[in-house]
């Protein structure tokens, strides 16, 4: 993550924690065939993130959906009534 420091750009220091998961056999064999041994945190790393970045975007779309559902719903005509109205009473 990049941090804005007395105008400048520089790159914040990640802490990186251990922990223990579990790949399918064929994804652990893909990575240790693919990415070299001191990439492999950092790729698997980059795919979570992307991950949940996804996932929040997914959410932010349904809780956008759920408020367009409760939100009053106008026709173009009203729309039009309601600018020209708002015009007319600050003019």
């Amino acid at each position: 993550m990049d941090v804005l420091n007395h105008g400048f750009c520089v790159e914040k220091e990640q802490v990186m924690v251990k922990m223990n998961i579990s790949l399918d056999e064929e994804v652990r064999e893909e990575l240790f065939r693919l990415v070299p041994p001191r990439r492999r945190s950092q790729v698997v790393n980059e795919a979570l993130r992307k991950e949940l970045r996804h996932r929040k975007r997914e959410q932010a779309a349904k809780q956008l959906q759920e408020l367009r559902k409760r939100s009053a719903t106008l026709s173009s005509k009203e729309i039009v009534a309601a600018v020209r109205r708002d015009r007319t009473s600050t003019d």
